[in-house]
Order: structure tokens, then C-alpha cells, then sequence
């Protein structure tokens, strides 16, 4: 089969409604090497750069509360800076680059996805705009 190992998505693909931090950007705790007390930061296995983890909440208003909220892994030599607060949002919004996810099956027996991303900036004005225009021409047209 060709696909084998994460399976590269853009960020529309996986947050068409857009998602927002909620959390702190935190490294990952690699559990094997840890041991003692002694904490070890978790690599990457394909790049072996650091993995650092944050949670975001998908923008997707038909999801049920329990899946809104989930984890990116964010790879990187050194820690992210998330996006400045935006005025007037209760969250920060974010979009990520670099994208993929990887298909398992988690402790409930139920298909689950990981996701890890290369880079973590705020959203782009432009495709904002993209998403709103067509509504928009479609609104005055009627």
C-alpha cells in the first residue's frame, strides 16, 4: 500500500470552521525514557525533532461538546509562541501548516486520529476573506 506512516491534510481539511487554543503550548512527555523524576521531552519518530502539545478547540458548531476540544503535537527544535490574543475573543484563533494526521485506534476501541504540524501562526487574513466572499455574492445576488 502506498500510504504508510502520517498521512499529509491541509488545515481546511481537518478545520474547515477554523479552531482556537485552549490551552498551553507543553512538551510531550516521552514515557519510556522518562524515568525517576527525570522527565524526558518525547521526538518525533520519522524527524526526531522535539514534540510540543497544545489544545484547540475545532470551530465546528455541530460537533458534540466531548469532540470539540483535541490535541495537536507541534514539532519543533525549540517551544511555539502561540498567536497574540485577538480584542473581544474569549479564545485565541490559530491556524497550522504543515499537516498531518495519523490513523489509530484509541483505549474505547473507537478510530481516532493524531495530529502533528510543522508550524503554528495566526490566520490569515486572505483566507478568511476566501471563506466569507462567496456567502457574501451569494447573498447579493439573491
Amino acid at each position: 500500500m502506498a500510504l504508510q506512516g502520517p498521512i499529509p491534510v491541509t488545515f481546511a481539511m481537518v478545520f474547515p470552521h477554523g479552531c482556537y487554543i485552549v490551552g498551553e503550548v507543553e512538551p510531550v512527555k516521552d514515557f519510556d525514557a522518562s524515568s525517576n523524576g527525570r522527565f524526558v521531552q518525547a521526538r518525533d519518530k520519522q524527524t526526531a525533532e522535539l514534540v510540543w502539545q497544545v489544545a484547540v478547540m475545532d470551530g465546528d458548531p455541530t460537533l458534540k461538546p466531548a469532540q470539540k476540544t483535541v490535541a495537536v503535537k507541534i514539532l519543533a527544535p525549540v517551544q511555539p509562541v502561540p498567536p497574540q490574543p485577538m480584542p473581544g475573543l474569549p479564545f485565541t484563533p490559530v491556524e497550522f501548516d504543515g499537516m498531518s494526521v495519523t490513523p489509530y485506534v484509541n483505549a474505547a476501541g473507537r478510530l481516532a486520529y493524531s495530529i502533528k504540524v510543522h508550524e503554528m501562526h495566526a490566520p490569515r487574513q486572505n483566507a478568511q476573506n476566501a471563506q466569507t466572499t462567496p456567502a457574501k455574492a451569494g447573498k447579493d445576488a439573491a
